[in-house]
């Protein structure tokens, strides 16, 4: 071997020793960077000629478990989902109560049950007549409250899957881009991992909107497509629509069409608005949108129109006629069973007993159509509300006899029983993410194996200086003879 040959050796290897070095560095900087992949430098012998040339630098390969990331993905994804279920029934919950509190709808109306007792024990009273007013006026707004605050759930929702299209929409986009970047990168010869870091953070975002599988594609692009079969980029990103309602009713339903579902150039995906995108956040805030805070509409409406029916029956007041408006009514009309979908929201206390509007109270204890003043020492009506309210009947929506109370407590431990069962799937959703979460961290950058092989970088670099410093003292003897 020629001096000049030994001497390229030792330089291509210090080369090689100084790039190790820099990826180590790199290395070792980012090990608690969140998207941060492993990288190792390819080096291979350098052949010219038959002969060995030194070392020649390869390219840098960024290390990915795809296995655990991918399952990672979709477990944060199921995570995300459940979490704002929680949330959602939990606000529900706050809306309606909770069986035993005292703010709840179903303590409210024990309080009314409790207010007729008072007033029946004693009807001349008209502090017993104006405390039992004010519990069935209590009743009435509480009601009126817990259905304002649904439906504001529901435009909060409407508005939160406008805002995750749009950020999905972004998210794609972005990738699309970061694609084309990592295949110019390859093709002129450039360390792509940097780019691929960025893309897999903005894949992790997307994957807690909608569950995606990361496919590979030739020039290190990828595709995404969600487990159920929804392509959302190969090549090109798909761009999904949405169209947001700032007031939302009762009334409104998705199979009505009088709300959006998520659209691909301009038609609907699935008739449940989400089809094979759900499964995330996304998918999760649909369900809370137009499930479980519809259910929870709908058991607020069937309490309200067990409380109007009960009161408006001329075999509880005599002095009512078939299908008039009796204690509690609908907007001032009386209950009409095909017009149940928001009666929660309408529900009142008639006029004709409510002081404030210019009623009597006497008609509490005589009959709302009473034409006089009856004996302030008559019971009979009082005792026969009583009665109706703690009867256990059917409903048009609920063919279970129960009291109103019972049917009220009935739809709380419902609707707390469903944030249970979601906050249980939370807990495994989250047990299963901190178990992939730390099998991908194990399999990230390992301080202590870097820093040894910091210390064989610094001592080929070391040991190549050596032979350089070698063939000078050779050239120098040369030079002197």
């Amino acid at each position: 071997m020629s001096i000049s040959s030994s001497l390229s050796n030792a330089l291509s290897g210090m080369t090689a020793a100084s790039r190790m070095a820099e990826v180590v560095s790199s290395n070792v900087s980012n090990s608690l960077t969140d998207g941060y992949g492993r990288r190792s430098l390819n080096l291979s012998s350098s052949v010219v000629g038959g002969h060995g040339a030194g070392v020649e630098i390869g390219s840098i390969t960024r290390h990915v478990d795809r296995g655990v990331l991918g399952d990672r993905r979709l477990a944060g994804a199921s995570l995300g989902g459940y979490s704002a279920l929680v949330s959602t029934m939990n606000r529900i919950q706050d809306a309606i109560g909770e069986v035993g509190n005292s703010g709840s709808i179903s303590n409210r109306i024990v309080a009314v049950e409790t207010a007729l007792i008072g007033a029946a024990s004693d009807p001349s009273s008209s502090i017993n007549l104006s405390a039992l007013a004010e519990k069935l006026s209590d009743v009435a707004t509480s009601l009126n409250t817990a259905s304002r605050d649904i439906q504001n759930e529901r435009e909060r929702a409407d508005s939160s899957i406008s805002d995750q299209v749009s950020r999905l929409n972004t998210a794609l986009s972005q990738v699309q881009q970061f694609n084309k970047d990592i295949t110019n990168a390859n093709n002129s010869g450039y360390d792509p991992s940097g780019l691929m870091d960025q893309r897999q953070l903005v894949i992790d975002g997307i994957s807690e909107i909608v569950p995606v599988r990361e496919i590979r594609r030739t020039g290190g692009q990828v595709a995404l497509m969600t487990p159920s079969g929804e392509t959302l980029l190969d090549g090109e990103a798909k761009a999904f629509g949405f169209v947001q309602n700032p007031v939302i009713t009762p009334d409104m339903t998705i199979q009505s069409g009088a709300l959006s579902g998520i659209t691909l150039d301009g038609q609907t995906i699935a008739t449940d608005g989400v089809g094979k995108l759900s499964g995330g956040t996304l998918g999760a805030t649909f369900q809370a949108r137009d499930s479980e805070l519809i259910t929870a509409q709908k058991g607020l409406d069937a309490i309200a129109a067990d409380l109007i029916g009960r009161f408006q029956d001329p075999n509880v007041d005599p002095t009512l006629a078939p299908g008039e408006a009796g204690l509690l009514t609908d907007a001032g009309a009386a209950y009409n069973v095909a017009n149940i979908v928001g009666l929660s929201s309408r529900i009142s206390l008639n006029m004709l007993v409510d002081p404030s509007e210019g009623g009597a109270l006497s008609k509490l204890r005589d009959g709302l159509n009473a034409t006089s003043i009856g004996p302030s020492g008559n019971a009979s009506l009082l005792q026969a509300l009583s009665g109706a309210l703690a009867d256990a009947r059917t409903t048009a929506t609920d063919p279970v006899q129960q009291s109103v109370a019972g049917r009220a407590s009935s739809i709380e431990a419902e609707m707390g029983s469903k944030r249970v069962e979601f906050e249980s799937e939370v807990s495994f959703a989250s047990a299963r993410w901190s178990s992939l979460k730390e099998a991908e961290t194990a399999d990230g950058v390992d301080t202590d194996y870097e820093m040894q092989m910091l210390l064989r970088v610094e001592q080929a670099y070391a040991a190549n200086a050596r032979v350089i410093q070698t063939v000078e003292t050779l050239m120098q003897r040369l030079m002197e003879i």
